[in-house]
């Protein structure tokens, strides 16, 4: 039996993005249930009511009415939950809000802006079927910066964070725990990457991966500069306004491109492989105009590429940070 499969998504002005998941989940889904609005932090990003100020929830409705014949589409906003002021305490209680109206067999959480090829999410349904003692699937991912044909790579990206965790088993006394990292118990309040967990699923030879667009606009960067210059749960991001004007736009520093305020290597790559359909028709839209966004120039990108040196540093980069590793792991040991 095909795996039933409830999508989980937080929305704040999260287009043009969204609207592309939503076509690409449809097929797949049991439900989707975007939960819209902003959590009182990020209050100056939103309308007076909470919501999107790009019109993202208003996307939201038109795609409820016009192309969602089988009802699969629920949206929830604060007041729905309960919160008068229409704002959301934190993301924890945002992603609680779908795990609590979830009927799938499994609850699935995407970001608005992340993506997977439509062959690696079938392998991964057929996958459940097969395998019915999987408790946990976590992916490894392909992280967008300044554009659609670059990757953003290193320490956080091989060592710290190297997947993400995104689908689990879901039933009666289920609970969503926590957003950061994403987990959730079993009804005898199990973590569930404690029993059967997928780290690394496959579609045949080929790693499955999430590609997440969460750079590729400068939209997007703007937005997590404006986001966590307000969370009260980490000062780490304090100063990304510099990193906005000095990496994202400038590429002052190209091996710490990362927006936390510590130095961390990272540099880019070019991205080669396809990217899922629906991202490709969403570029179309974008270069034709047809969608009113801004897409960061690429020559610097390109020329910073193209030069010897910076491919000999990166090179020299990926064959030294497995030796730390090594080394930071037997200290800790």
């Amino acid at each position: 039996m095909t795996p039933r499969i409830s999508f989980g998504i937080l929305a704040l002005n999260a287009q043009p993005f969204l609207e592309a998941n939503l076509r690409a989940l449809y097929p797949l889904a049991h439900q989707i249930i975007v939960v819209e609005g902003a959590v009182r932090s990020a209050a100056a990003l939103a309308s007076p009511q909470g919501h999107s100020t790009d019109g993202s929830l208003e996307m939201l409705q038109r795609f409820q009415a016009d192309e969602d014949p089988q009802h699969k589409l629920t949206i929830v906003s604060a007041q729905d939950a309960g919160y008068k002021d229409g704002l959301w305490p934190e993301k924890d209680e945002m992603s609680r809000a779908y795990a609590e109206r979830a009927t799938g067999d499994w609850l699935w959480q995407v970001d608005a802006d992340e993506f997977y090829l439509p062959a690696d999410m079938r392998a991964v349904q057929a996958m459940l079927a097969e395998r019915p003692e999987i408790t946990a699937v976590s992916f490894p991912y392909k992280e967008f910066f300044g554009g659609f044909e670059y990757l953003l790579n290193g320490k956080w990206q091989i060592f710290d964070y190297p997947r993400v965790h995104r689908l689990f088993r879901w039933g009666p006394g289920y609970r969503y725990q926590g957003h950061r990292p994403a987990t959730v118990v079993d009804a005898e309040g199990r973590d569930l990457r404690d029993l059967n967990w997928v780290r690394d699923p496959r579609n045949g030879a080929r790693p499955v991966y999430m590609y997440h667009y969460a750079y590729a606009l400068p939209k997007q960067a703007r937005q997590k500069v404006d986001y966590y210059a307000h969370v009260d749960w980490t000062n780490e991001f304090r100063d990304n306004q510099r990193w906005y004007d000095e990496s994202y736009i400038a590429l002052r520093n190209p091996f710490f491109l990362g927006e936390r305020g510590f130095p961390i290597f990272q540099w880019l790559e070019r991205f080669k492989g396809e990217h899922p359909p629906k991202i490709q028709a969403l570029r179309q839209q974008l270069e034709s105009g047809a969608l009113p966004y801004e897409q960061r120039r690429s020559t610097d990108i390109d020329r910073l590429l193209k030069t010897g040196w910076y491919r000999l540093a990166t090179r020299v980069l990926r064959w030294l940070l497995p030796l730390y590793w090594r080394l930071r792991r037997g200290q800790r040991d």
